[in-house]
Formats: C-alpha cells, sequence, structure tokens
C-alpha cells in the first residue's frame, strides 16, 4: 500500500515521528505541497493524507488509485466528499485530539486581554520598571473575570471544556447550542442567542462553520451586546464579519478581540483586523502543542488501521 502526506510540516515539523504510519505502507512525506503538484505527488497511492492541502473532484478524478483519504484535522472542508463518496473513496478525519488545549487557549486568550502579561514583560526588560518612581505601573485596565459571564455559542466537548476552566475562575456561564444536553447543563445555564448577546461580558465561539453560523458575529449581533464586550474566538475565521468587529473595536462598542483563526490564513495584509483597536490576534495555534499533535497522528493512524482491517472508524462521508 502506497501512502503519501502531502503537508506534513505543521503536524510534525521534526518533533514526532511517522514511525507508525510508516509501519502500513510505503510512505511519502512532503512537508508542504503547491496546488499544481497535488496530481503528480498522489501519482498512484493508494492513500492520500492531508491537513490543508484541498483534494478537489478534479484530484479525486485524475487520481483512479486513491482509495482512501485521511484529514489530518477536525475540519474536512477541503475534501470533496461527495466526489470522494461516488468514487467509494472512505474520507476520515480526527474529531477529538485537541478538546482540553483548544479550551486552555480561548482562556489564555482572554487573560492576556484581561492583564497584558506579555506587554508588561516586555516593559520591564525594556527598563520602565527600574525607572518608575512608584512601586507598580500598568498601560491598560485590569480586568477581574470572578463574577462576570461568559456566554458560549456552541457547546459541544471544547465549549464545555472553556466553560468549566472559566467557571473555576468564578465567571458564570451562559450558553447557546442547538442541541443541548445534560452534560452541558451541569456546567451553563442554555440561553437563546439574543439573552446570550445581552447578558454576557465576554462571548466566546466554538461551533463549526456552517451556513447557519457564517458571520454569527456581525454589526448587528454586536448591536445586541453589551458596550465594551469581549469576543474570543478559536473555532472558525468565518464566524465573524471581520469588517464589522474592526468597525466595533474602533468605535470602543467592543472593548477587545482574542483571536486565533481568520477568513483567510494565513491572514492577507489588507485584513481590516489588523489595524484594529485592542485586537489580539495569534496564528492558529491553539491544536499545535506537542501532546495535542501526538493525539492527532495516533488517532489518524488508528482511522487508517481500522480502514484497512475494514472496519473504519471517523468516516465523514458514510
Amino acid at each position: 500500500m502506497k501512502i503519501v502526506i502531502l503537508d506534513g510540516y505543521t503536524e510534525n515539523p521534526g518533533d514526532l515521528s511517522w514511525e507508525s504510519m510508516e509501519k502500513l505502507g510505503e510512505l511519502k512525506v512532503y512537508n508542504r505541497t503547491p496546488t499544481n503538484q497535488i496530481v503528480e505527488r498522489i501519482g498512484d497511492a493508494d492513500v492520500v493524507i492531508v491537513n490543508k492541502t484541498p483534494i478537489s473532484a478534479q484530484t479525486i478524478a485524475a487520481c483512479t488509485g486513491i482509495k482512501y483519504i485521511g484529514v489530518l484535522a477536525t475540519g474536512y472542508n477541503i475534501v470533496d466528499v461527495e466526489a470522494a463518496k461516488a468514487k467509494k473513496i472512505k474520507v476520515t478525519n480526527v474529531p477529538t485530539y485537541g478538546t482540553a488545549v483548544v479550551g486552555q487557549f480561548a482562556i489564555a486568550l482572554l487573560l492576556e486581554i484581561c492583564h497584558h502579561v506579555g506587554h508588561h514583560s516586555k516593559a520591564v526588560l525594556e527598563g520602565r520598571w527600574e525607572k518608575n518612581p512608584d512601586w507598580c505601573f500598568w498601560d491598560y485596565p485590569l480586568i477581574e473575570l470572578a463574577g462576570k459571564t461568559i456566554g458560549i455559542i456552541g457547546f459541544g466537548r471544547i465549549g464545555q471544556t472553556t466553560a468549566t476552566i472559566a467557571k473555576a475562575m468564578g465567571m458564570n456561564v451562559l450558553a447557546f447550542d442547538e442541541h443541548p444536553n445534560d452534560t452541558g447543563k451541569a456546567i451553563a445555564d442554555y440561553v437563546s442567542l439574543d439573552e446570550l448577546y445581552a447578558k454576557s461580558d465576554v462571548i466566546s465561539l466554538h461551533c463549526p462553520l456552517f451556513p447557519s453560523t457564517e458571520g454569527i458575529i456581525n454589526k448587528n449581533s454586536i448591536a445586541k451586546m453589551k458596550n465594551g464586550i469581549i469576543i474570543l474566538n478559536n473555532s472558525r475565521g468565518p464566524l465573524i464579519v471581520e469588517q464589522d468587529l474592526a468597525d466595533a473595536l474602533n468605535s470602543g462598542k467592543v472593548y477587545a478581540a482574542g483571536l486565533d483563526v481568520v477568513s483567510t490564513e494565513p491572514i492577507k495584509a489588507g485584513n481590516p483586523l489588523l489595524k484594529a483597536k485592542n485586537c489580539l490576534i495569534t496564528p492558529h495555534i491553539s491544536w499545535a502543542p506537542k501532546e495535542s499533535r501526538q493525539r492527532l497522528m495516533d488517532i489518524a493512524v488508528s482511522n487508517l488501521e481500522s480502514y484497512i482491517s475494514g472496519n473504519p472508524i471517523n468516516v465523514v462521508n458514510l
């Protein structure tokens, strides 16, 4: 069995091993693959493993040997799953590898907004504290979270993990989800979107990207929020209408935003959020600690092993 990994670098920049994948077949790993080389590099491979390299209907038609496509991520919109299904190609994803760390990162974004730890450390290292006439100083308002309300849109595993950490800091938790469950009810109060907008001091996005959620944060929804709201997003960039958020940040309606995702990645120079006030942006790294990447690899290998044994799991195009 021939296995090709088209864009392995972000999953494994050198601190992990592909050995477990190598045991399953003849393996070829590329760090990155330009669009015009996708078909050539797949060649006669039986198994294609991708992270963000697109596998289109045209690629599937051209590469007739493909029997299995494994996505090294939870989202799988980079694969034309219907075209794969028509060719009886199984497509799998990795659904739960980063639950703990993505929730952790959402709170990290929030804490940085509340305390500006990086900024104040830099100020100390630049000599400002030793020259200060007082025994302490701060350049931004510092925010205590205990007693404040966080509203979480999308209350699955990651949303609930984020909520649990927030509760441990003394925050009240509201949640909106299309499918409330008992686990969620034990952590938060489920409310309507409008009630969540109206009552939250912080809103954190943890919902998948569907037509119903695309642009869920926009000028109309922001208008329903408290003045000085904090908005967090380390889920999917297109959940936010970026110009609307930039306008709200610049006007002060939104106090701050903490974002690990944007609509087009890598971010483009013209993105309005790059020049917006009090906007913290990180380069889509919530998922990236070594521990979670190792879990991702382990599950991807397990997916392929299960397929080989005739009992495929995590198939997204049944």
